[in-house]
Protein backbone atom coordinates (compact mmCIF):
# COMPACT_ATOMS: atom_id res chain seq x y z
CA UNK A 1 0.00 0.00 0.00
CA UNK A 2 2.82 2.36 0.90
CA UNK A 3 4.55 1.51 -2.40
CA UNK A 4 1.40 2.43 -4.36
CA UNK A 5 1.13 5.74 -2.49
CA UNK A 6 4.80 6.47 -3.14
CA UNK A 7 4.40 5.70 -6.86
CA UNK A 8 1.34 7.96 -7.07
CA UNK A 9 3.20 10.73 -5.26
CA UNK A 10 6.10 10.39 -7.71
CA UNK A 11 3.71 10.61 -10.68
CA UNK A 12 2.05 13.73 -9.23
CA UNK A 13 5.45 15.32 -8.64
CA UNK A 14 6.54 14.46 -12.19
CA UNK A 15 3.34 15.96 -13.66
CA UNK A 16 3.82 19.11 -11.60
CA UNK A 17 7.39 19.46 -12.85
CA UNK A 18 6.20 19.21 -16.46
CA UNK A 19 3.58 21.92 -15.89
CA UNK A 20 6.16 24.18 -14.22
CA UNK A 21 8.57 23.54 -17.10
CA UNK A 22 5.90 24.36 -19.69
CA UNK A 23 4.96 27.59 -17.90
CA UNK A 24 8.48 28.95 -17.41
CA UNK A 25 9.43 27.88 -20.95
CA UNK A 26 6.62 30.03 -22.33
CA UNK A 27 8.03 33.03 -20.44
CA UNK A 28 11.56 32.22 -21.66
CA UNK A 29 10.51 31.85 -25.32
CA UNK A 30 8.44 35.05 -25.14
CA UNK A 31 11.41 37.09 -23.92
CA UNK A 32 14.00 35.34 -26.14
CA UNK A 33 11.91 35.91 -29.27
CA UNK A 34 11.71 39.63 -28.55
CA UNK A 35 15.48 40.02 -28.71
CA UNK A 36 15.37 39.56 -32.50
CA UNK A 37 11.75 39.44 -33.71
CA UNK A 38 11.34 43.24 -33.88
CA UNK A 39 14.46 43.74 -36.03
CA UNK A 40 12.71 42.59 -39.21
CA UNK A 41 9.76 44.92 -38.63
CA UNK A 42 11.89 48.07 -38.13
CA UNK A 43 11.56 49.37 -41.73
CA UNK A 44 7.77 49.01 -41.53
CA UNK A 45 7.69 50.81 -38.16
CA UNK A 46 9.90 53.53 -39.61
CA UNK A 47 7.42 54.14 -42.42
CA UNK A 48 4.39 54.05 -40.12
CA UNK A 49 5.95 56.45 -37.60
CA UNK A 50 7.64 58.74 -40.15
CA UNK A 51 10.97 58.29 -38.36
CA UNK A 52 14.57 58.50 -39.54
CA UNK A 53 16.94 55.52 -39.44
CA UNK A 54 18.68 56.89 -36.33
CA UNK A 55 15.38 57.55 -34.55
CA UNK A 56 13.87 54.12 -35.23
CA UNK A 57 17.03 52.40 -33.93
CA UNK A 58 16.00 53.55 -30.43
CA UNK A 59 13.19 50.96 -30.60
CA UNK A 60 15.92 48.34 -30.24
CA UNK A 61 18.34 50.38 -28.12
CA UNK A 62 15.77 51.26 -25.43
CA UNK A 63 14.85 47.60 -24.94
CA UNK A 64 18.46 46.36 -24.84
CA UNK A 65 19.70 49.06 -22.43
CA UNK A 66 16.73 48.79 -20.03
CA UNK A 67 16.99 44.98 -19.92
CA UNK A 68 20.76 45.07 -19.30
CA UNK A 69 20.52 47.61 -16.46
CA UNK A 70 17.63 45.89 -14.64
CA UNK A 71 18.84 42.28 -15.03
CA UNK A 72 21.40 42.44 -12.16
CA UNK A 73 18.55 43.49 -9.84
CA UNK A 74 16.85 40.10 -10.22
CA UNK A 75 18.56 38.43 -7.26
CA UNK A 76 17.92 41.29 -4.83
CA UNK A 77 14.26 41.85 -5.78
CA UNK A 78 13.55 38.09 -5.70
CA UNK A 79 15.03 37.93 -2.19
CA UNK A 80 12.95 40.92 -1.00
CA UNK A 81 9.51 40.02 -2.44
CA UNK A 82 9.86 36.33 -3.33
CA UNK A 83 10.89 34.72 -6.60
CA UNK A 84 7.40 33.57 -7.60
CA UNK A 85 5.91 37.00 -7.00
CA UNK A 86 8.65 38.69 -9.04
CA UNK A 87 8.16 36.15 -11.83
CA UNK A 88 4.40 36.84 -11.98
CA UNK A 89 4.87 40.62 -11.93
CA UNK A 90 7.49 40.36 -14.68
CA UNK A 91 5.28 38.21 -16.94
CA UNK A 92 2.23 40.47 -16.47
CA UNK A 93 4.29 43.64 -16.98
CA UNK A 94 6.01 42.27 -20.09
CA UNK A 95 2.71 41.14 -21.63
CA UNK A 96 1.00 44.49 -21.00
CA UNK A 97 4.03 46.38 -22.35
CA UNK A 98 3.94 44.17 -25.47
CA UNK A 99 0.28 45.02 -26.05
CA UNK A 100 1.06 48.73 -25.61
CA UNK A 101 3.94 48.45 -28.13
CA UNK A 102 1.53 46.96 -30.66
CA UNK A 103 -0.99 49.75 -30.06
CA UNK A 104 1.57 52.62 -30.08
CA UNK A 105 0.64 55.57 -32.29
CA UNK A 106 3.89 57.54 -32.19
CA UNK A 107 7.63 56.98 -32.03
CA UNK A 108 7.84 58.37 -28.48
CA UNK A 109 5.17 55.93 -27.33
CA UNK A 110 6.77 52.84 -28.82
CA UNK A 111 10.20 53.75 -27.41
CA UNK A 112 8.65 54.25 -23.94
CA UNK A 113 6.75 50.95 -24.12
CA UNK A 114 9.85 49.10 -25.39
CA UNK A 115 11.70 50.54 -22.39
CA UNK A 116 9.01 49.03 -20.13
CA UNK A 117 9.27 45.75 -22.04
CA UNK A 118 12.99 45.67 -21.32
CA UNK A 119 12.48 46.46 -17.61
CA UNK A 120 9.89 43.72 -17.05
CA UNK A 121 11.52 41.20 -19.40
CA UNK A 122 14.98 41.45 -17.83
CA UNK A 123 14.20 38.93 -15.08
CA UNK A 124 12.30 36.34 -17.14
CA UNK A 125 15.23 34.25 -18.44
CA UNK A 126 17.30 34.13 -15.20
CA UNK A 127 14.18 33.42 -13.11
CA UNK A 128 13.11 30.59 -15.40
CA UNK A 129 16.58 29.02 -15.16
CA UNK A 130 16.65 29.33 -11.36
CA UNK A 131 13.13 27.85 -11.03
CA UNK A 132 14.01 24.81 -13.16
CA UNK A 133 17.26 24.20 -11.26
CA UNK A 134 15.30 24.20 -7.99
CA UNK A 135 12.39 22.15 -9.37
CA UNK A 136 14.44 19.22 -10.67
CA UNK A 137 16.79 17.06 -8.54
CA UNK A 138 20.51 17.51 -9.21
CA UNK A 139 20.83 14.34 -11.30
CA UNK A 140 18.18 15.73 -13.71
CA UNK A 141 19.69 19.21 -14.07
CA UNK A 142 21.10 18.30 -17.52
CA UNK A 143 17.62 17.42 -18.79
CA UNK A 144 16.11 20.54 -17.21
CA UNK A 145 18.73 22.81 -18.79
CA UNK A 146 18.17 21.13 -22.17
CA UNK A 147 14.51 22.13 -22.06
CA UNK A 148 15.32 25.64 -20.81
CA UNK A 149 18.07 26.07 -23.39
CA UNK A 150 15.67 25.38 -26.27
CA UNK A 151 13.78 28.56 -25.41
CA UNK A 152 16.88 30.69 -24.85
CA UNK A 153 18.77 29.56 -27.96
CA UNK A 154 16.01 28.77 -30.46
CA UNK A 155 14.01 31.93 -29.72
CA UNK A 156 16.55 34.41 -31.16
CA UNK A 157 17.18 32.11 -34.16
CA UNK A 158 13.48 31.76 -35.07
CA UNK A 159 12.70 35.41 -34.25
CA UNK A 160 13.63 36.93 -37.63
CA UNK A 161 11.67 34.25 -39.55
CA UNK A 162 8.55 34.66 -37.43
CA UNK A 163 8.88 38.45 -37.44
CA UNK A 164 9.26 38.52 -41.22
CA UNK A 165 6.24 36.26 -41.74
CA UNK A 166 4.00 38.25 -39.37
CA UNK A 167 5.07 41.57 -40.92
CA UNK A 168 4.62 40.32 -44.49
CA UNK A 169 1.20 38.70 -44.10
CA UNK A 170 -0.35 40.63 -41.22
CA UNK A 171 1.13 43.81 -39.76
CA UNK A 172 4.23 44.87 -37.80
CA UNK A 173 2.02 45.30 -34.73
CA UNK A 174 1.54 41.52 -34.54
CA UNK A 175 5.25 41.19 -33.75
CA UNK A 176 4.23 42.47 -30.29
CA UNK A 177 0.63 41.18 -30.06
CA UNK A 178 1.86 37.58 -30.40
CA UNK A 179 3.23 37.82 -26.83
CA UNK A 180 -0.24 38.20 -25.31
CA UNK A 181 -1.35 34.51 -25.44
CA UNK A 182 2.15 33.36 -24.40
CA UNK A 183 2.07 35.75 -21.44
CA UNK A 184 -1.42 34.75 -20.32
CA UNK A 185 -0.59 31.02 -20.30
CA UNK A 186 2.76 31.60 -18.57
CA UNK A 187 1.12 33.73 -15.86
CA UNK A 188 -1.54 31.07 -15.16
CA UNK A 189 0.99 28.22 -14.93
CA UNK A 190 3.47 30.11 -12.74
CA UNK A 191 0.73 31.31 -10.39
CA UNK A 192 -0.69 27.79 -10.06
CA UNK A 193 2.38 25.57 -9.80
CA UNK A 194 5.63 27.41 -8.97
CA UNK A 195 6.61 27.44 -5.28
CA UNK A 196 7.41 30.68 -3.51
CA UNK A 197 10.86 31.15 -2.01
CA UNK A 198 11.67 32.53 1.42
CA UNK A 199 11.82 36.31 1.78
CA UNK A 200 14.87 38.10 3.17
CA UNK A 201 13.15 41.18 4.59
CA UNK A 202 16.33 42.46 6.30
CA UNK A 203 18.50 42.33 3.20
CA UNK A 204 19.91 45.81 2.52
CA UNK A 205 20.12 47.36 -0.91
CA UNK A 206 23.55 48.56 -2.05
CA UNK A 207 22.31 51.57 -4.01
CA UNK A 208 25.83 52.86 -4.74
CA UNK A 209 26.94 49.50 -6.14
CA UNK A 210 23.80 49.18 -8.27
CA UNK A 211 24.20 52.76 -9.57
CA UNK A 212 27.79 52.00 -10.62
CA UNK A 213 26.97 48.73 -12.41
CA UNK A 214 23.86 50.33 -13.95
CA UNK A 215 25.92 53.21 -15.38
CA UNK A 216 28.62 50.79 -16.59
CA UNK A 217 26.20 48.43 -18.34
CA UNK A 218 23.96 51.19 -19.73
CA UNK A 219 26.93 53.15 -21.11
CA UNK A 220 28.48 49.99 -22.57
CA UNK A 221 25.26 49.00 -24.33
CA UNK A 222 24.79 52.51 -25.75
CA UNK A 223 28.43 52.50 -26.88
CA UNK A 224 28.00 49.14 -28.64
CA UNK A 225 24.56 49.82 -30.10
CA UNK A 226 25.24 53.33 -31.43
CA UNK A 227 28.97 53.13 -32.16
CA UNK A 228 28.67 52.04 -35.79
CA UNK A 229 26.07 54.68 -36.71
CA UNK A 230 28.07 57.44 -34.97
CA UNK A 231 31.42 56.42 -36.54
CA UNK A 232 32.82 55.22 -33.21
CA UNK A 233 35.48 57.38 -31.54
CA UNK A 234 35.11 60.25 -33.98
CA UNK A 235 31.88 61.03 -32.07
CA UNK A 236 32.04 62.75 -28.67
CA UNK A 237 28.94 60.81 -27.59
CA UNK A 238 30.73 57.48 -28.09
CA UNK A 239 33.89 58.72 -26.33
CA UNK A 240 31.84 59.80 -23.29
CA UNK A 241 29.94 56.47 -23.20
CA UNK A 242 33.17 54.46 -23.40
CA UNK A 243 34.82 56.53 -20.65
CA UNK A 244 31.73 56.25 -18.41
CA UNK A 245 31.53 52.48 -18.91
CA UNK A 246 35.23 51.94 -18.09
CA UNK A 247 35.31 54.24 -15.07
CA UNK A 248 32.02 52.99 -13.58
CA UNK A 249 33.04 49.34 -14.00
CA UNK A 250 36.41 49.94 -12.32
CA UNK A 251 34.72 51.73 -9.40
CA UNK A 252 32.17 48.91 -9.12
CA UNK A 253 34.92 46.28 -8.86
CA UNK A 254 36.72 48.27 -6.14
CA UNK A 255 33.44 48.79 -4.28
CA UNK A 256 32.44 45.11 -4.56
CA UNK A 257 35.65 43.88 -2.95
CA UNK A 258 35.77 46.55 -0.21
CA UNK A 259 32.13 47.14 0.87
CA UNK A 260 30.62 45.14 3.75
CA UNK A 261 27.40 44.27 1.89
CA UNK A 262 28.09 44.81 -1.84
CA UNK A 263 25.47 44.57 -4.58
CA UNK A 264 27.08 41.36 -5.87
CA UNK A 265 28.64 39.04 -3.30
CA UNK A 266 32.27 38.39 -4.37
CA UNK A 267 32.10 34.92 -2.76
CA UNK A 268 30.28 33.80 -5.92
CA UNK A 269 33.42 34.40 -7.94
CA UNK A 270 35.44 31.95 -5.84
CA UNK A 271 33.52 29.16 -7.58
CA UNK A 272 35.69 28.09 -10.51
CA UNK A 273 32.90 26.47 -12.52
CA UNK A 274 30.77 29.61 -12.26
CA UNK A 275 33.58 31.94 -13.39
CA UNK A 276 34.62 29.68 -16.29
CA UNK A 277 30.93 29.35 -17.19
CA UNK A 278 30.63 33.15 -17.39
CA UNK A 279 33.70 33.42 -19.65
CA UNK A 280 32.60 30.65 -22.04
CA UNK A 281 29.01 31.96 -21.92
CA UNK A 282 30.31 35.35 -23.03
CA UNK A 283 32.06 33.72 -26.02
CA UNK A 284 28.92 31.72 -26.83
CA UNK A 285 26.97 34.97 -26.92
CA UNK A 286 29.47 36.36 -29.44
CA UNK A 287 29.12 33.40 -31.83
CA UNK A 288 25.35 32.91 -31.40
CA UNK A 289 24.09 36.30 -32.56
CA UNK A 290 27.09 37.54 -34.56
CA UNK A 291 26.49 34.85 -37.18
CA UNK A 292 22.81 35.78 -37.26
CA UNK A 293 23.79 39.42 -37.79
CA UNK A 294 26.07 38.59 -40.74
CA UNK A 295 24.14 35.99 -42.74
CA UNK A 296 20.96 37.98 -43.60
CA UNK A 297 22.79 40.96 -45.20
CA UNK A 298 25.19 38.53 -46.95
CA UNK A 299 22.26 36.60 -48.44
CA UNK A 300 20.13 39.64 -49.27
CA UNK A 301 22.79 42.10 -50.42
CA UNK A 302 25.20 39.77 -52.25
CA UNK A 303 23.04 36.80 -53.23
CA UNK A 304 19.74 38.57 -53.90
CA UNK A 305 17.51 36.48 -51.61
CA UNK A 306 14.18 38.06 -50.54
CA UNK A 307 13.71 38.53 -46.78
CA UNK A 308 11.25 35.63 -46.33
CA UNK A 309 13.58 33.17 -48.07
CA UNK A 310 16.42 34.33 -45.81
CA UNK A 311 14.28 33.56 -42.77
CA UNK A 312 13.34 30.10 -44.03
CA UNK A 313 16.96 29.21 -44.86
CA UNK A 314 18.15 30.26 -41.39
CA UNK A 315 15.37 28.42 -39.52
CA UNK A 316 16.99 24.93 -39.79
CA UNK A 317 19.83 26.28 -37.63
CA UNK A 318 17.30 26.39 -34.80
CA UNK A 319 16.30 22.77 -35.43
CA UNK A 320 19.98 21.81 -35.25
CA UNK A 321 20.18 23.54 -31.85
CA UNK A 322 17.09 21.67 -30.64
CA UNK A 323 18.56 18.35 -31.80
CA UNK A 324 21.81 19.10 -29.92
CA UNK A 325 19.90 19.89 -26.75
CA UNK A 326 17.82 16.71 -26.99
CA UNK A 327 21.01 14.68 -27.41
CA UNK A 328 22.43 16.31 -24.27
CA UNK A 329 19.20 15.61 -22.40
CA UNK A 330 19.59 11.90 -23.23
CA UNK A 331 23.32 11.63 -22.52
CA UNK A 332 23.67 14.04 -19.58
CA UNK A 333 23.84 11.28 -16.94
CA UNK A 334 25.96 8.87 -19.01
CA UNK A 335 28.75 11.01 -20.50
CA UNK A 336 31.15 13.60 -19.07
CA UNK A 337 29.53 16.88 -20.09
CA UNK A 338 32.91 18.39 -20.93
CA UNK A 339 33.35 15.88 -23.77
CA UNK A 340 29.96 16.83 -25.20
CA UNK A 341 31.01 20.48 -25.11
CA UNK A 342 34.29 19.70 -26.90
CA UNK A 343 32.35 17.92 -29.67
CA UNK A 344 29.99 20.91 -29.85
CA UNK A 345 32.83 23.45 -30.20
CA UNK A 346 34.52 21.29 -32.87
CA UNK A 347 31.24 21.22 -34.84
CA UNK A 348 31.01 25.02 -34.58
CA UNK A 349 34.61 25.32 -35.82
CA UNK A 350 33.85 22.97 -38.74
CA UNK A 351 30.77 24.99 -39.69
CA UNK A 352 32.57 28.35 -39.53
CA UNK A 353 35.52 26.96 -41.50
CA UNK A 354 33.12 25.86 -44.25
CA UNK A 355 31.55 29.32 -44.18
CA UNK A 356 34.97 30.88 -44.86
CA UNK A 357 34.77 29.09 -48.25
CA UNK A 358 31.42 30.64 -49.23
CA UNK A 359 31.05 32.51 -52.52
CA UNK A 360 28.22 34.63 -53.89
CA UNK A 361 27.08 31.48 -55.76
CA UNK A 362 26.95 29.27 -52.66
CA UNK A 363 23.94 26.94 -52.78
CA UNK A 364 20.93 27.09 -50.45
CA UNK A 365 21.79 23.55 -49.33
CA UNK A 366 25.26 24.65 -48.16
CA UNK A 367 23.73 27.50 -46.13
CA UNK A 368 21.22 25.14 -44.52
CA UNK A 369 23.80 22.39 -43.93
CA UNK A 370 26.39 24.64 -42.26
CA UNK A 371 23.60 26.26 -40.22
CA UNK A 372 22.37 22.90 -38.91
CA UNK A 373 25.94 21.81 -38.02
CA UNK A 374 26.55 25.08 -36.20
CA UNK A 375 23.19 24.86 -34.42
CA UNK A 376 23.96 21.29 -33.35
CA UNK A 377 27.28 22.46 -31.93
CA UNK A 378 25.65 25.36 -30.06
CA UNK A 379 23.13 22.96 -28.51
CA UNK A 380 25.86 20.55 -27.40
CA UNK A 381 27.77 23.38 -25.68
CA UNK A 382 25.08 25.61 -24.20
CA UNK A 383 23.15 23.05 -22.13
CA UNK A 384 26.17 21.38 -20.45
CA UNK A 385 27.64 24.83 -19.81
CA UNK A 386 24.40 26.03 -18.16
CA UNK A 387 24.42 22.88 -16.01
CA UNK A 388 28.10 22.83 -15.00
CA UNK A 389 28.29 26.58 -14.30
CA UNK A 390 25.83 26.12 -11.42
CA UNK A 391 26.71 22.57 -10.40
CA UNK A 392 29.04 23.71 -7.60
CA UNK A 393 27.51 27.12 -6.83
CA UNK A 394 25.71 27.43 -3.48
CA UNK A 395 21.88 27.35 -3.95
CA UNK A 396 21.46 30.72 -2.17
CA UNK A 397 23.40 32.37 -5.03
CA UNK A 398 21.32 30.68 -7.73
CA UNK A 399 18.95 33.52 -8.67
CA UNK A 400 21.72 36.11 -8.56
CA UNK A 401 24.03 33.79 -10.51
CA UNK A 402 21.52 33.02 -13.27
CA UNK A 403 20.89 36.77 -13.72
CA UNK A 404 24.63 37.39 -14.09
CA UNK A 405 24.99 34.41 -16.46
CA UNK A 406 22.25 35.78 -18.76
CA UNK A 407 23.64 39.32 -18.53
CA UNK A 408 27.17 38.29 -19.51
CA UNK A 409 25.84 36.23 -22.43
CA UNK A 410 23.78 39.21 -23.65
CA UNK A 411 26.77 41.56 -23.36
CA UNK A 412 28.80 39.01 -25.34
CA UNK A 413 26.14 39.10 -28.07
CA UNK A 414 26.18 42.92 -28.16
CA UNK A 415 29.98 43.06 -28.31
CA UNK A 416 30.06 40.29 -30.92
CA UNK A 417 27.62 42.08 -33.24
CA UNK A 418 29.51 45.38 -32.88
CA UNK A 419 32.89 43.75 -33.49
CA UNK A 420 31.85 41.78 -36.58
CA UNK A 421 30.02 44.71 -38.20
CA UNK A 422 32.93 47.08 -37.55
CA UNK A 423 35.50 44.51 -38.67
CA UNK A 424 33.44 43.89 -41.82
CA UNK A 425 33.44 47.59 -42.77
CA UNK A 426 37.20 47.79 -42.05
CA UNK A 427 38.05 44.69 -44.08
CA UNK A 428 35.88 45.76 -47.05
CA UNK A 429 37.90 48.99 -47.31
CA UNK A 430 41.23 47.14 -47.11
CA UNK A 431 40.08 44.47 -49.59
CA UNK A 432 38.87 47.11 -52.03
CA UNK A 433 42.20 48.89 -51.86
CA UNK A 434 44.10 45.61 -52.38
CA UNK A 435 41.94 44.50 -55.32
CA UNK A 436 42.14 47.94 -56.93
CA UNK A 437 45.92 47.56 -57.25
CA UNK A 438 45.34 44.83 -59.85
CA UNK A 439 42.89 46.91 -61.93
CA UNK A 440 45.35 48.53 -64.35
CA UNK A 441 45.63 48.94 -68.09
CA UNK A 442 48.24 46.14 -68.01
CA UNK A 443 45.89 43.61 -66.35
CA UNK A 444 45.52 40.60 -68.67
CA UNK A 445 42.19 39.37 -67.14
CA UNK A 446 40.75 42.89 -67.50
CA UNK A 447 41.84 43.02 -71.17
CA UNK A 448 40.24 39.64 -71.80
CA UNK A 449 37.00 40.73 -70.11
CA UNK A 450 36.98 43.90 -72.20
CA UNK A 451 37.56 41.94 -75.43
CA UNK A 452 34.62 39.65 -74.60
CA UNK A 453 32.36 42.66 -74.09
CA UNK A 454 31.98 42.26 -70.31
CA UNK A 455 33.38 45.73 -69.55
CA UNK A 456 34.13 48.77 -71.69
CA UNK A 457 37.07 50.41 -69.93
CA UNK A 458 36.96 53.37 -72.30
CA UNK A 459 33.64 54.67 -70.86
CA UNK A 460 32.57 56.02 -67.48
CA UNK A 461 29.80 53.42 -67.25
CA UNK A 462 32.31 50.63 -67.84
CA UNK A 463 34.63 51.93 -65.11
CA UNK A 464 31.71 52.23 -62.69
CA UNK A 465 30.74 48.63 -63.45
CA UNK A 466 34.29 47.49 -62.68
CA UNK A 467 34.28 49.45 -59.40
CA UNK A 468 30.92 47.90 -58.44
CA UNK A 469 32.30 44.41 -59.03
CA UNK A 470 35.44 45.20 -57.00
CA UNK A 471 33.18 46.44 -54.17
CA UNK A 472 31.14 43.25 -54.36
CA UNK A 473 34.16 40.98 -54.22
CA UNK A 474 35.68 43.04 -51.39
CA UNK A 475 32.44 42.64 -49.40
CA UNK A 476 32.30 38.87 -50.00
CA UNK A 477 35.87 38.47 -48.74
CA UNK A 478 35.07 40.73 -45.77
CA UNK A 479 32.24 38.41 -44.69
CA UNK A 480 34.50 35.36 -45.01
CA UNK A 481 37.13 37.07 -42.86
CA UNK A 482 34.47 37.71 -40.22
CA UNK A 483 33.52 34.02 -40.20
CA UNK A 484 37.23 33.20 -39.75
CA UNK A 485 37.39 35.60 -36.78
CA UNK A 486 34.50 33.78 -35.07
CA UNK A 487 36.19 30.46 -35.80
CA UNK A 488 39.22 31.69 -33.82
CA UNK A 489 36.90 32.62 -30.91
CA UNK A 490 35.71 29.00 -30.87
CA UNK A 491 39.33 27.76 -30.81
CA UNK A 492 39.93 29.89 -27.70
CA UNK A 493 36.94 28.21 -26.02
CA UNK A 494 38.38 24.69 -26.28
CA UNK A 495 41.06 24.80 -23.53
CA UNK A 496 38.71 26.70 -21.20
CA UNK A 497 36.28 23.76 -21.16
CA UNK A 498 38.81 21.58 -19.35
CA UNK A 499 39.00 24.11 -16.49
CA UNK A 500 35.45 23.07 -15.53
CA UNK A 501 35.28 20.61 -12.64
CA UNK A 502 32.94 17.66 -12.96
CA UNK A 503 30.34 17.96 -10.19
CA UNK A 504 29.80 15.11 -7.79
CA UNK A 505 26.31 13.62 -7.96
Amino acid sequence: MNQIAANQSEKDESSKRLLITFSVMLATIMQALDTTIANVALPHMQGAMGATQDQISWVLTSYIVASAIVMPLTGFVAAKIGRKRLFIYSVIGFTIASALCGAAQSLDQIILFRLLQGIFGASLVPLSQAVLLDTYPKEQHGTAMAMWGMGVMVGPILGPSLGGWLTEYYNWRWVFYINIPFGALAWFGIAAYVKETSIEAKRKFDIFGFALIGIAIGSLQLFLDRGESQNWFSSMEIVIEAALAGLAFYMFLVHMFTAKKPFLDPIMFKDRNFVVGLIVGFMMGVVLLATMALLPPFMQGLMGYPVLDVGFLLTPRGFGTMAGMMIVGRLARKVDLRYLMVVGVLLMILSLWEMTLFTAEVSSWDIVRTGVIQGLGLGLVFVPLSTMAFSTLAPNFRTEGTALFSLIRNIGSSIGISVVTTYLAHRVQINHETFAQYITSFSLPLKMASEHGMYDISTQVGLMSIDAEVNRQAAILGYLQDYRLMMFVCFIMLPLLFLLKRAKD
